[in-house]
This record gives structure tokens, sequence and C-alpha cells, in this order.
């Protein structure tokens, strides 16, 4: 089911409690099981709680109550997020909106952890040890802001990926790939979007095994590692500088090769790499993606940009296979 914190906007007949969902959720998990036993049974699949809570008189049910009444049914816990309510439901400036000027700041990016928290803190309750899900994210709820689909919006879904990566979450879900302003892809000419090259570069560059940045970096710099994939040893940096007026440095112990995505216009949807704009190639192939020799030492990132360091010969133990 569909957000059950929210059952009859999910088609549920009237007065539908926790209780019934856990009848129904015992009767589908037994012919699931028997149907396609290795199919993961993904569940509540719950929103609006936690970081970012939607009012109060929509809350028809808690995930409290809806785990209460399963048990452990689930083989993993699944939850959406989203740190703000587009314009299309609600008018600009409301508490659950979000202003652009506001895209850079540590308190919006931080939501996405701050909710994943609360979402743990259930699962360790109810089903410890379950793997957790975000199976559905993006920029804010009903379509994404207008934003959404510039360069402006990649800070918060990197942020994303490399926070919640950290914080152990297995599986991270975009909504959308090609539908409204939080599609990767334009809905209409399918024109990759900032979010796409960002998304792109981390599914190259950035592996599954997250390591410890152990940086002592500037408060405006967010800073992620994990192995780097296909390369035995090799490490990735990824480096967010969300100070839009300034650039900031660190000091990088290896040579690496320099990925940094940077836009004239934060809330436009050209984007560039290393300089050169990023675009589809003829018959719709894309681009090379190639990196900039980058000597060790003293790093410097630019203001409003996004940074990924490989490093594959950092030697790195824990990335040796």
């Amino acid at each position: 089911m569909n957000e059950p914190t929210f059952p009859e906007i999910g088609g549920a007949p009237k007065g539908y409690d926790a209780a019934a969902f856990a009848r129904d959720a015992a009767v589908f998990r037994g012919f699931l099981k028997k149907t396609s036993p290795e199919t993961v049974f993904l569940g509540p699949g719950s929103v609006g709680e936690g970081a970012l809570p939607m009012p109060p008189s929509m809350h028809v049910m808690k995930s409290d109550d809806i785990l209460k009444a399963t048990g452990s049914v689930f083989d993993a816990f699944s939850y959406h997020f989203y740190g703000a309510v587009s314009s299309r439901c609600g008018p600009p400036g409301t508490p659950m909106s979000i202003a652009p000027d506001a895209a850079l700041s540590d308190d919006w990016l931080g939501l996405a952890a701050k909710n994943e928290e609360y979402y743990a803190a259930i699962r360790d309750r109810f089903t410890p040890g379950k793997p957790m899900w975000l199976t559905e994210t993006a920029e804010a709820a009903c379509g994404g802001d207008r934003f959404a689909s510039t360069f402006l919006d990649s800070f918060r879904y990197l942020n994303q990926l490399g926070a919640l990566a950290k914080r152990g979450v297995q599986v991270h879900m975009h909504n959308t790939l090609a539908a409204s302003d939080y599609g990767l892809l334009d809905q209409k000419t399918f024109e990759p979007r900032p979010s796409y090259w960002a998304a792109l570069l981390w599914h190259r560059l950035m592996g599954a095994t997250v390591l410890d940045a152990r940086a002592s970096v500037p408060p405006n710099l967010h800073v992620y590692a994990h192995c780097l994939p296909g390369r035995s040893g090799g490490v990735t940096l990824l480096v967010l500088n969300i100070d839009d007026k300034n650039a900031q440095s660190m000091a990088i112990a290896g040579a690496s090769e320099r990925y940094t995505l940077t836009a004239l216009d934060l809330r436009g949807q050209k984007v560039s790499l290393n300089g050169a704009e990023l675009a589809l190639q003829e018959n719709d192939a894309l681009p090379s993606l190639l990196g900039m020799k980058t000597a060790a030492g003293q790093v410097s990132f630019p203001p409003a940009s996004i940074t990924f360091l490989s490093m594959a010969g950092a030697g790195n133990s824990s990335c040796k296979r």
C-alpha cells in the first residue's frame, strides 16, 4: 500500500486502521512468499512524519501503530521523504514550502538525515536489523518546486545520497525519471537536467562501500567518501561547496581525477563539467565525462560547486578486493 499513513488518500475504505492494515499485510505476505519467495516484501512505506510532518489533521495512522500491529512482517523497512511540499499543493511561503534562497542552507540539507533517524528509531523498536530503504524522494512533494529542475537542487540530491548512505540506507529511489519538475529528464524533450548528470557521476564514481572521510573541513563544505567502483583500493571523495560566494579549500593527501560541476546560473538547467557545458551528443550519446588530473595538496573548490575526486591509487584497505 502506498503511504499508509494517509490510507484514505491511497484508496483505503473509510475508517481503515492499523489492525486492518496488519490483517491485510499478513494475508499478502503469505501469498507473496508462496508465489514469489525471492521478492522483497517492503513496508510500511510511510510518509509525513519526523523532520517535516504533514498537518496533524491528515494523519490517520502512525508508523508506530502500524508496526505495533504488524510485528516484524517486512523484509526491509521502507519510507518516503520530501523535505517540503510544492506550491502546487499550497501557496509559496507556507510553513511546508522551501524558498530557493534556502536551498544551500545546512538546515535544508540536513532534513533527510533527521527524517531517516526518526524512521530508523521506529525500525529499531519494531523490526530490528532489517535494512532501510528510501523508496520515494525528491525536492518537494506534488511534483517539486520550479527550482527542482535546476542545478540548485543537485546539492540536495547528492548531499542526501551521501548522508543517507553514511547512515546505512541501502536503497535510494528518486521520484521521478521523467515527470514534472523533479524529474531527472525533461518530460517533453527527455533532455538531461542537472541532477541527471550528478546522478550519473555518482553512479560511476561512488561505490557501495561507504568510508569515513576523516576530514577537517570548513563549515561550508560537505564531504563524503566511498570506494571507487572497479578499482581495488581506489577511493572517491564527494565535496559540496554550499557557499555561493566564496571558494573553499581542503588538503587532499593523494593525486586525483577531478570532476567539478558548476553553473553560471544556479537556477538554470545548464551545467558544466570542469568548465565545459554538458549535453547529449549525436544520436543522444552521452558525452565523455573526463576528469582533470589534480595534484595532491591544497585543493580549491569554486563557490556553489560539486566536485568528485577519484583516487585510483589510494590503496585503501577497505576498498581492496
